[in-house]
């Protein structure tokens, strides 16, 4: 079983003014196929790293199928990992790519071959085994480099944003090439992208980092809809959902409050009860906030100004300006929507999709929630 257990695993450069890895823990099951997700600087490729064997551990534990392997040589861990560049040898066909590792282990020629043709039929190499990589487009260097990571038959598959360097429609093709490969596989896989669409439509799980920290870990769509935090909320989602300064009311026993010239009442399981006066950060996702009348009791109705539409073609983003609020606050709707720059526009919100925060940024929702930081 190839379960991955990183407890507070920290990573510590010298000479940096913090750890770019703190205290991560994290357990990956096995088969399961991990998304660590974040910006540009957040831990997630030292993290990966660290797993790899290719960073040495600061402090934690890292262990596989139970055994501490902290001090192992990153050859000897039994994990394959496909970095962004590919790393192909150029003066080798994409035959002798894919067998190279195992003959550096010595493996029976007959197995080798055996092997490589099994992956290159899986991943549709057969009639480029003959090429040598400056032959190929990138998608098919892409697909090379996951042949010799499968080949091997690891314990452990580890991207580092693999589809990084491809354009937009090879990029959503490997993307389901992954997808696929490990639904068949039934490996263990650890994925680290800054994109949170690739996040969202390949992992089990999404672990999303900042600063070197863990925020939240859960399923795609349990994280989407339930953030932990403003950060979380800000960062995945696109647009990202609108997050307000607001200030809690003294109506309805303090469940209300007060964005810009508007109050909206919070429906109860958003958020307990505050006290009038307290600072809070009011969010809610742009296909919550229509511009067509809506019906139910948890709806609410607030003016505002267009100030920038952007038609996408099947949805259309309008962005407007509410009164006393210096905030874009985003709308999504439908394609065909007939809105100009300039108008004044009703917005309807439903408030059953809220979300309250502190003002320490984190959510006041008291509805379960997975497990988080």
């Amino acid at each position: 079983m190839a379960i991955v257990k990183l407890d507070n695993l920290t990573k510590v450069y010298d000479r940096s003014h913090g750890a770019a890895a703190d205290s991560v823990s994290l357990e990956i099951g096995h088969g399961e196929f991990m998304v660590l997700l974040g910006p540009s600087g957040c831990g997630k490729t030292t993290t990966l790293r660290m797993i790899a064997g290719l960073e040495s551990i600061t402090d934690g534990t890292l262990s596989i199928d139970g055994k501490v392997v902290n001090k192992v040589p990153a050859k000897d861990r039994d994990i394959a990992m496909v970095f962004q560049s590919y790393a192909l040898y150029p003066h080798m066909t994409v035959k002798n790519n894919l067998a190279f590792g195992l003959r550096r282990r010595s493996v029976p020629r007959a197995e080798i071959e055996e092997k490589v043709q099994r992956v290159a039929a899986t991943l549709e190499l057969d009639s480029l085994l003959g090429r040598r990589p400056h032959a190929l487009s990138g998608g098919q260097r892409q697909r090379v480099a996951l042949g010799r990571a499968i080949v091997r038959d690891p314990k452990v598959f580890l991207f580092d944003e693999p589809l990084s360097n491809l354009d937009a429609a090879l990029r959503v093709s490997t993307r389901v090439e992954i997808a696929a490969l490990h639904r068949r596989l039934g490996a263990t896989m650890i994925y680290v992208t800054h994109d949170q669409i690739e996040a969202m439509t390949m992992g089990t799980r999404i672990c999303i980092m900042n600063g070197g920290r863990v925020m939240q870990v859960g399923k795609p769509l349990h994280v989407y809809r339930r953030p932990v935090n403003t950060f979380v909320a800000g960062f995945l989602g696109n647009p990202p959902m609108n997050l307000i300064p607001a200030t809690v009311t003294d109506r309805d026993g303090g469940r209300s409050v007060r964005v810009g010239e508007a109050v909206l009442r919070v429906p109860e399981k958003r958020a307990p009860a505050s006290m009038p006066g307290s600072p809070v950060t009011f969010g809610i996702r742009a296909e919550h906030v229509a511009l067509t009348a809506q019906t139910g009791e948890d709806t609410a109705e607030i003016a505002g100004e267009v100030v920038q539409v952007e038609s996408l073609g099947a949805e259309t983003i309008v962005m407007t300006r509410l009164a006393g609020v210096e905030n874009n606050f985003v709308a999504r709707v439908a394609g065909d929507a007939d809105v100009t720059v300039g108008e004044r526009c009703r917005l309807f919100l439903d408030l059953s999709e809220t979300h309250l925060f502190d003002a320490q940024g984190q959510s006041m929702s008291t509805e379960p929630n997975e497990r988080t930081a």
